[in-house]
């Protein structure tokens, strides 16, 4: 399924995005046994999913167009958020273009760190300050939801613990996030304004064809691009992650409790960011600037469009 999270005449709901381009009011269709948002849902996990498949099936149900709708985060305020760093090659770059060597210890485990899980926003306008705007960066990334409580969990069982996986864009200030970085704490406020997500969570299930199984986790041969006010500037495919998400999940889940609807984004992609592509030979430096249009594409998962709309502090 696709589900989705969107507003309609004030009331936030959730919806099934269908074949057709079309939106299924699963509570409505439901005649309420299914809730209304996305966390109640994804914390009935299977039945909720296998009950809104069958409803959807229903030739009969009343549709709702995209158009006549605002369409919001899946999730718009996640418990836990969580950012990897699992494409080796965006990191081997990142880290040369900032004049540094590879971390020899990056093979060891899987990092990550905690995003501001309050700061979610969906396709539409994403609000900066002129401090942003110095050196403001996309980021092209995959994210999983989690759709079973789950504690100590090994890599080889973990994708079990996946509801499904969503486009995520990690916005960064890189001009604050390089100085914080010296630090040796964060990134915080360069990255802590705005993370976007959308338009729809894809169910692992539907994704069963692009599977790419192995000992260590699933990974998924989906095409992943980004475009700039129209111009492609960015692709990569998600098989292509060095750390598996079953990986991150075993890590994430040592010691600690991971919930349904939390969320643990993949990291950039190889050639994800202008950050990374600003160090290859012969290209201008260039960075996002406001009225910029930035669209994401995941093959299965839809496209996520933002505008960067600068607002005063």
């Amino acid at each position: 399924m696709r589900l989705l999270t969107f507003q309609y005449k004030k009331m936030i709901r959730i919806g099934h995005l269908t074949d057709h381009n079309k939106i299924i009011d699963l509570a409505s269709a439901s005649h309420g046994l299914l809730p209304s948002d996305m966390m109640s849902f994804i914390e009935k996990g299977e039945y909720n999913r296998l009950l809104a498949k069958k409803i959807a099936a229903n030739d009969d149900l009343a549709f709702l167009t995209p158009s006549k709708v605002k369409i919001l985060a899946p999730i718009p305020n996640p418990q836990s958020l969580l950012d990897g760093y699992a494409f080796k090659e965006h990191v081997k770059a990142g880290r040369k273009a900032r004049g540094l060597d590879m971390i020899k210890e990056y093979d060891d485990f899987p990092v990550f760190y905690f995003q501001n899980n309050r700061a979610v926003t969906g396709p539409g306008d994403v609000l900066v300050m002129e401090e942003h705007l110095e050196k403001l960066d996309f980021e092209l990334e995959c994210a999983i939801v989690i759709g079973t409580k789950c504690r100590n969990v090994k890599a080889s069982e973990a994708d079990e613990c996946t509801a499904g996986y969503m486009i995520m864009n990690d916005w960064s200030a890189r001009a604050i996030q390089q100085k914080e970085m010296k630090l040796n704490l964060g990134p915080v406020k360069g990255k802590d304004f705005a993370t976007s997500f959308g338009p729809f969570i894809t169910t692992r299930d539907e994704l069963e064809m692009y599977r790419i199984p192995g000992p260590y986790g699933e990974r998924y041969d989906l095409k992943m691009t980004c475009e700039v006010n129209g111009k492609k500037v960015s692709e990569d495919n998600l098989k292509n992650m060095t750390w598996t998400f079953a990986q991150i999940i075993e890590r994430a889940s040592r010691g600690t409790d991971l919930f349904p609807g939390d969320i643990i984004g993949s990291g950039t992609c190889g050639t994800g960011c202008f950050l990374e592509l600003n160090s290859y030979p012969n290209n201008d430096e260039t960075w996002l600037e406001s009225g910029d249009v930035v669209e994401l594409s995941i093959d299965m998962l839809g496209s996520l469009r933002n505008t960067i709309v600068k607002i005063e502090s």
